[in-house]
């Protein structure tokens, strides 16, 4: 994920917001720029690569003055070259983002048909522009913020200089956290409490929709109503675990909220959104001539798996094996010469898969791992790296690395029929641009929480629960009892909705929940039938479908849960977020310990 500092100061700023860079390296990133206001000037450096770049550039070009912002990117629309680092500048505006802008293909043609001319590849700079021309126009820079946000659709934190108000930042967050600090004649944004530590311990959170006008005197905090409000000043503490929650209750409710912008972090770094095509990192083998492809992986990435042998069937028309890493070796698999071994693993360090690996790469398989972790054992011995940019995921149970795992697999899968000449170019654009809908589908799925929240206690007694689904909803409804078990201790199973009649069938009851993923399409009427089976037998329906699907088949359920309609290949992120926040509230209402879950840990490094 992105970081984000600012500062107005009382002495200089520079090296203290390359120090507030520095503390948020572990979000990963590829650019860095900071800029400050000097006599009159914005001052802006900025460079490739990682931060030393950046302190070699401003030990030669130095960037005084007292008041500033910086940023880390993680590269998502552009390449991460210094041109596309942040800030990104007006001649009288400077802006850093973390987040992605959905409409910024309208806005910056919108710009670009009044004469302003954009410098880089970034969603971001469009924003940049869009106060500074209200700005030359002669708004207050509070104005012009006011009038610019609710333009903008997507997840962002922004942090805003003006040449000309050298005396304040703008901070602004939706869907990506912002905080503020106070210190001694100074105040502060950061993304995170942690980029604040050495400044600050006072601290207060923005909500959704804050936007907030910093001076070195204080704060002045607006809602998304433009209504001045007070958020509570609170001490962050020394422990970066209990900086980095923030307004959540729970570091996995704070997770899961983050999907959209992970997510479309994620899907930046392998999509191109200028042509709409794939765009793998560079490797030395020829992914074309890929015979068969082995998918090893333990829990919620094993289910990440399970959903991408759909799509490496279905789009590259190639053989897929699937199996858990800790049962792999043990049955002597047969692995094909030219084949592709591909592990999935959020830390890169746990031991069966890690074993997995090696026992593959000793087999002459070419190796490919999903991490989150770029520099973990599994990341080192692949042939082929493909990182997540989920951010650190501090949660046990898996939810913002399962579906950037997801995003990548789609990616590679689509990369791969590309390469075979089993998809057209407007196939491959077709699949592209599903994928780019997916940060915007996940966040209207989060719009409805409350209404999760709100039924949770319908299945909180339970004492089992079934989950039910077909083609790539099979392994979501495993997922969402997976993780059901996991939080709430509730025994749960997953299955396919077909598998009902051959055995599982005969537990259901008034008292067993059974949850069925069901987004209307090809699949949807035999999964009906298969819910009229459950309810012929007394058993309570909970119903996750769009509106068309609810309007077909909701009525008599115990409960239904909306989601966006969207396109096959991205229903599987879209629809673990209910199973997600289903366990998730579960487990508040039954009061377990959602974010250490009994016997549980977050890296198993033990066989």
């Amino acid at each position: 994920m992105c970081g984000i500092i600012g500062i107005v100061g009382n002495k200089p700023v520079a090296e203290r917001l390359v120090d507030g860079l520095r503390r948020m390296e572990y979000r990963g990133y590829d650019s860095a720029g900071i800029c400050t206001i000097h006599e009159g000037a914005l001052v802006r450096r900025r460079a490739e690569g990682k931060l030393n770049n950046l302190i070699a550039e401003l030990a030669d070009n130095p960037a005084p003055g007292e008041i500033g912002i910086a940023h880390t990117r993680w590269a998502t629309h552009g390449a991460p070259t210094a041109k596309n680092a942040h800030p990104h500048a007006t001649e009288h505006v400077a802006l850093v983002h973390n987040g992605i802008i959905e409409n910024f293909k309208e806005l910056r043609a919108e710009l670009r048909d009044a004469g302003r001319t954009l410098e880089s590849d970034t969603d971001s700079e469009v924003v940049a522009h869009l106060v500074s021309e209200l700005v030359e126009n002669g708004r207050s820079p509070q104005e012009a913020v006011a009038d610019v946000l609710p333009r903008l659709r997507g997840a962002f934190a922004l942090a805003i200089a003006f040449r000309d108000h050298p005396d304040i930042l703008i901070g602004a967050r939706r869907g990506s956290p912002l905080v503020v600090g106070y210190g001694v004649n100074e105040t502060y944004i950061g993304s995170d409490a942690l980029a604040l530590a050495p400044l600050t311990q006072e601290i207060s959170y923005l909500e959704e929709g804050d936007w907030v006008v910093v001076t070195r005197i204080g704060a002045s905090i607006y809602d998304a109503e433009n209504t001045a409000v007070t958020r509570e000043i609170c001490n962050s503490g020394a422990s970066a675990a209990a900086v980095e929650k923030g307004n959540y209750r729970h570091f996995m409710q704070k997770e899961i909220f983050e999907q959209p912008t992970v997510v479309a972090q994620t899907l930046g770094s392998y999509l191109r959104q200028s042509d709409n095509s794939v765009a793998l990192p560079q490797f030395d083998f020829d992914i074309s001539r890929i015979k068969r492809v082995t998918i090893v992986a333990c829990g919620t990435s094993y289910y990440a798996g399970m959903v991408a042998k759909y799509w490496f069937e279905q789009f590259a028309r190639v053989p897929v094996d699937i199996d858990v890493a800790s049962e792999f070796r043990y049955r002597e698999p047969v692995l094909e010469e030219g084949g592709l071994a591909l592990f999935i693993s959020q830390s890169g360090e746990t031991a069966d898969t890690l074993a997995a690996l090696r026992h593959c790469k000793e087999n002459g398989q070419t190796i490919g791992v999903i991490v989150n972790v770029p520099t973990s054992s599994m990341a080192r011995e692949a042939d082929l790296l493909l990182p997540t940019h989920a951010g650190p995921e501090i949660g046990v149970a898996s939810t913002k690395a399962f579906s950037c795992q997801l995003a990548v697999l789609a990616a590679l899968a689509a990369h791969m029929a590309v390469k075979k000449g089993l998809i057209s170019r407007e196939e491959e654009q077709a699949v592209v641009g599903h994928l780019l809908e997916a940060p915007a589908a996940l966040n209207a799925a989060l719009d409805h929480d409350d209404d999760i929240a709100s039924m949770a206690h319908l299945i909180a007694p339970a004492r089992d629960v079934l989950y039910l689904g077909r083609g790539p909803d099979f392994p979501l409804a495993m997922e969402g009892a997976l993780k059901l078990k996991e939080i709430s201790y509730i025994h749960a199973e997953g299955y396919a909705s077909g598998e009902m009649k051959h055995g599982p069938i005969a537990l259901i009851d008034s008292e067993v929940p059974v949850i069925v993923l069901a987004p209307s399409g090809p699949l949807f009427e035999k999964t009906v039938s298969n819910m009229e089976e459950v309810r012929a037998r007394g058993g309570k329906i909970v119903l996750i479908s769009d509106a068309k699907g609810l309007e077909e088949a909701g009525e008599g359920c115990l409960a239904t849960i909306e989601m966006p309609q969207v396109h096959p290949l991205i229903a599987p992120l879209v629809y673990a977020i209910p199973v997600q926040l289903l366990a998730y509230h579960v487990a508040c209402v039954k009061g377990t310990d959602v974010d250490q879950p009994r016997n549980l840990a977050k890296s198993v490094t033990v066989e």
